[in-house]
């Protein structure tokens, strides 16, 4: 029977780039849908742009433009991300839509019909020195349940315990660092225990993953609290209504966008949105990371089920990427972009390699980019594109491309791989990737090992016919892995498609073996990869992120990185800051936002790459002094050799500002 199913990932902030530990989930999810899909299932992939909140605001007000244009530029720039990874949603929106407004004042308007608001005077954070309330995840400090430092106003990224932003131990801005003070301010509140019940009964029916049980347990004996779901001016999002300077807090509508897509999907489709979310007609399943389950697990589905709308069957939450067994890291480049990536490799060698480590389980999963290149060239170069490029050639120079009928042996090949469906489809379900990938590639070896037994290479001389029937099972095989791995490595999927020159597979084609068929033309499958593109890939990380120019980016979605360990003012004495002229100033090709300056420090002339190509002409450097660090290290980037650093401030593009100089200076002296 035909399944119906919605899905959902949590939505990307709408304040900066995706980078390779957001793809973790919407490649899980991705792989996910296809499968389905490729099941014959109707499978609808649903998100959006996550666009409110007071980091954006912030973000847009620094860059000189509005929150607005901010989120219309990222929204472009997440949708070519995703369309160059190769997640394909059904339909990407934003949560700053009118479908998005209608539902939040919707859903509001019900739960306080229903008793579920409340109103009362609460303390909060403000800054004096922004002219601000803080929000929650404007101030850090030290958590009052664990003791853990640098953690949000909201919630503890280390015991995942949250509160309200005044219980946070030696609180500080995160804009400025100044201590906030406390003010009285009149908040709207979700009264989440009133749905305890109801909670519980939704858990017992599987909602939520076997292994996150005890930390529900944790949340219901500590007693569910109210919820501040408004925030006070300014704040970019939905004002509430009846109100002049309350509004919507981000994470009351950032889930809501999950059914703002959905109605702006049915809208240009002429479809019931109703008969999509409320019927129960669809299975519903949200993908989530484990940072934001507490959010999924209870308010969600709390506000929907006081709201009188249904909510999911089921969370899938994931757990956090580390690269090469550590938090990714900015200062040694595995803080790695999508595009960054992109500049470098494939979509699908990451989509595999992932697929490699997923279990289904809310562990962390390692990215260790020497794995990384040698399952692409183990796996996808040496066990699938070669199955298919010496078979596949083979056929075409030899035998006119025409498959045969298979013998006994092939036949006893192809029943191997074919038994192994149900297999893997239940893999597949259970989101245990890296089980199905470890069948797959059993086949495979299965298959090689079948080719090199029967030495086709020399069989062509003497038994052509028999060759033929060979290469017919071996093509075979490789249509059915191809099957098997299209999920995970559609692209691939497709060019073997090409090459057998027959049409999109189905899970059900696997026993329709290809007999007596005209294969099309060869095609490449996939490149081998080396150690300097990896090394390429982390220069380019380091020179992004260590750019005057890089944006900072603000989730409140998802995990951050942490501030650096503390030094002394012993440490801060060895960086020794001199005065330097700007004797040769150029721009550096490739890169849009480097300049590559010669520095003269009295005498010493240094050789520097600076990020500030979008906020200076080069001609008009000439001569002019600028503060340098003369001590750091040399380091190699993708451009060239830095042998030190100047000093700017700005938050970064065109808005960058040169330390300056007192006129009186002398060049190579020291600042102090």
């Amino acid at each position: 029977m035909t399944r119906k199913i919605l899905v959902t990932s949590a939505l990307p902030y709408a304040n900066g780039p995706l980078h390779i530990g957001h793809l973790v989930e919407y490649l899980q999810t991705d792989i996910w849908v296809r499968f389905q899909k490729l099941c014959g299932n109707e499978c609808l992939y649903f998100c959006a742009d996550d666009a409110h909140g007071t980091p954006i605001m912030i973000s847009a007000r620094n860059q000189g433009t509005t929150p607005e244009e901010l989120i219309e530029r990222m929204h472009a720039e997440h949708q070519k991300d995703f369309d160059d990874f190769l997640v394909r949603f059904d339909n990407y929106h934003s949560t700053h839509s009118q479908e998005n407004r209608h539902f939040a004042e919707l859903i509001f308007t019900r739960l306080n019909e229903a008793g579920s608001i409340t109103k009362r005077k609460i303390e909060q954070a403000y800054c004096g020195k922004c002219d601000m309330s803080l929000p929650d995840r404007y101030i850090r400090g030290v958590c009052p349940h664990c003791g853990a430092e640098d953690q949000y106003g909201d919630s503890c990224e280390v015991c995942g315990a949250t509160y309200q932003p005044i219980d946070l131990v030696n609180a500080g801005c995160a804009v400025c660092g100044q201590k906030p003070v406390v003010r009285d301010s009149e908040h709207y509140f979700f009264k989440l225990a009133d749905y305890e019940k109801q909670l519980k009964e939704l858990f017992g029916q599987g909602y939520i993953p076997p292994s996150a049980e005890n930390k529900l347990d944790e949340w219901f004996s500590a007693g569910l609290k109210d919820w501040d779901i408004s925030r006070d001016g300014p704040y970019f999002g939905f004002r509430i209504p009846g109100e002049d300077n309350k509004f919507f807090y981000v994470w009351l509508d950032a889930p809501i966008g999950y059914m703002a897509s959905a109605q702006n999907y049915c809208d240009k489709h002429g479809l019931d949105f109703d008969a999509i979310w409320n019927s129960g007609d669809y299975e519903v399943y949200h993908f989530i990371g484990k940072d934001i389950m507490y959010f999924h697990a209870l308010f969600w589905p709390a506000m929907l089920m006081g709201a009188q709308f249904r909510p999911a069957n089921k969370l899938f939450v994931h757990g956090f990427l580390t690269v090469n067994g550590e938090k990714m890291s900015k200062s040694r480049g595995t803080f790695i972009k999508a595009r960054t990536y992109l500049n470098h490799f494939q979509a699908e060698y990451l989509r595999y390699y992932y697929a490699c480590k997923l279990t289904g389980g809310i562990d962390d999963l390692d990215l260790s980019t020497g794995d990384f290149l040698a399952k692409a060239n183990s796996d996808l170069v040496g066990k699938f594109a070669n199955l298919a490029s010496r078979s596949g050639q083979m056929l075409i120079k030899k035998l006119d491309g025409q498959l045969g009928r298979l013998d006994d042996k092939g036949k006893a090949l192809l029943n191997e791989l074919t038994s192994a469906r149900e297999q893997i489809v239940e893999h597949y379900e259970s989101l245990n990737y890296a089980a199905a990938v470890r069948v797959i590639n059993s086949l495979a070896d299965s298959a090689n090992r079948f080719v090199e037994n029967n030495a086709p290479w020399t069989t062509i001389k003497t038994d052509p016919e028999g060759t033929r029937a060979m290469l017919t099972a071996v093509l075979n095989a490789v249509r059915v892995l191809s099957i098997y791995l299209s999920p995970v490595l559609p692209e691939f999927a497709g060019k073997v498609h090409t090459l057998l020159n027959i049409r999109q597979q189905r899970i059900d084609d696997v026993d329709k073996h290809l007999q007596e068929h005209k294969i099309g033309k060869f095609v490449r499958l996939f490149e081998r990869i080396e150690q300097e593109q990896i090394d390429a890939m982390i220069d380019e990380s380091k020179e992004v992120q260590s750019d005057a120019a890089a944006e900072q980016s603000e989730e409140p979605t998802g995990p951050k990185e942490a501030i650096a360990p503390e030094i002394t003012i012993d440490d801060f004495a060895k960086v020794d800051l001199r005065i330097a002229k700007i004797v040769e100033a150029k721009p550096v090709e490739g890169a849009d936002k480097l300049l590559s300056l010669t520095l003269d420090l009295g005498g010493l002339k240094k050789h520097v790459l600076a990020g500030i190509a979008k906020a200076y002409e080069p001609e008009k450097l000439l001569g002019r002094s600028v503060v340098c660090v003369a001590n750091l290290k040399p380091r190699k980037m993708k451009f060239g050799v830095s042998e030190g650093m100047i000093l700017a401030s700005g938050p970064g593009g065109s808005d960058i500002h040169l330390l300056s100089v007192d006129s009186g200076a002398k060049t190579g002296q020291r600042v102090k």
